[in-house]
């Protein structure tokens, strides 16, 4: 049976087309859920895409956080089910408090594009098994409001409990505090990257390279085995 990962459109999503391609790429079923609806169809996992829900009013995926589907998001999250926030989808997670910390405008005060570097730190979450720990990685960065941040006492402990997922290498590129890319909780089935791995599933587009593909290949293997 193949595995169906959903992946959420809210008013403002860019990437839901492409995410959905990366998903097919690595040999799944995409699902489109919408942003007003509580059902999640019945899929294995959940991808918040990237973009600018409700055009970053307020502040960066606070409005989304009240979306219909996030209800059901975040109570199945709770119980297990797998979630990939991109982007925007990281900003909605730390929003809806299944990461902790918050994202801030970028310290330049610019839009950023460019392919960075990264660093994996975790290999061990639901989404980053087919990568090993310490391997560098590149995959497309475009944000506004990409620093992470958070206080002493919850970066200590994402530190300690080897929460950080990615850090950014060669460069910081928005001000993130630790120069941290992407976070997982503590069971390692929520995790979010301001990075676009969905960029970087083909070598025709993106960076060249499939450094995003391992992203889709892990859920998907922890769907099977499961």
């Amino acid at each position: 049976m193949t595995a169906r990962i959903g992946v959420v459109t809210f008013p403002g999503s860019l990437d839901d087309r492409d995410t959905q391609r990366a998903i097919r790429v690595a040999g799944a079923e995409p699902v489109a859920l919408w942003h007003k609806d509580k059902d999640l169809k019945q899929v294995d996992a959940v991808v918040l895409c990237g973009g600018f829900s409700y055009g970053d009013y307020l502040r960066a995926g606070a409005i989304a956080r009240f979306s219909p589907v996030m209800d059901t998001v975040i109570e199945q999250a709770k119980a297990g089910l797998p979630v990939l926030g991109i982007c925007n989808g990281f900003q909605i997670l730390t929003e809806a408090h299944l990461l902790p910390g918050g994202m801030l405008g970028n310290d330049h005060l610019h839009f950023i594009c460019r392919d960075q570097k990264l660093r994996v730190e975790n290999a061990g979450t639901d989404w980053t098994s087919d990568y090993t720990a310490g391997q560098e990685i590149h995959i497309p960065l475009k944000n506004m409001d990409g620093r992470y941040v958070a206080d002493r006492r919850t970066l200590d402990e994402l530190e300690a409990e080897g929460r950080v997922a990615f850090r950014y290498l060669d460069v910081n590129p928005n001000g993130s505090l630790n120069d941290i890319a992407g976070i997982t909780n503590a069971a390692g089935n929520v995790v979010g990257l301001m990075p676009h791995p969905e960029h970087a599933v083909e070598s025709l587009i993106g960076t060249g390279r499939t450094d995003g593909l391992p992203f889709f290949t892990s859920i998907l293997k922890k769907l099977v085995n499961a």
